[in-house]
């Protein structure tokens, strides 16, 4: 199992995620492509509704444990299922109409 797949599974149990992506960004590092070294996490949870980033960090690192898989970082995203939609908000305007009204 691969050092993603691992953090996935173990983010997937713990947390029930409405959204998770774990990349792996080792080759933006000294590391180089498959170090399998720095990752980056967007994490979306009804676990952190209430609660500040840094518990919702906290939370996140105590389940992953960084030192037991190997890994150097850990960049973290991690939002309430509000939070998350409200960035999500893409959708186009109202058409005008050929004629702009």
């Amino acid at each position: 199992m691969s050092k993603a797949e691992a953090i996935e599974s173990r983010l997937g149990s713990h947390f029930d995620p409405l959204h998770l992506d774990v990349v792996d960004e080792s080759y933006m590092h000294s590391s180089g492509a498959g170090a399998e070294s720095h990752f980056k996490v967007v994490l979306v949870s009804k676990a952190f509704e209430g609660k500040a980033l840094l518990a919702r960090h906290r939370a996140v690192n105590a389940v992953v444990d960084m030192n037991a898989l190997g890994i150097h970082a850990l960049a973290l995203h991690v939002f309430a299922p509000a939070e998350w939609n409200a960035q999500q908000d893409t959708e186009s305007p109202d058409c005008l109409g050929g004629n702009g009204k």
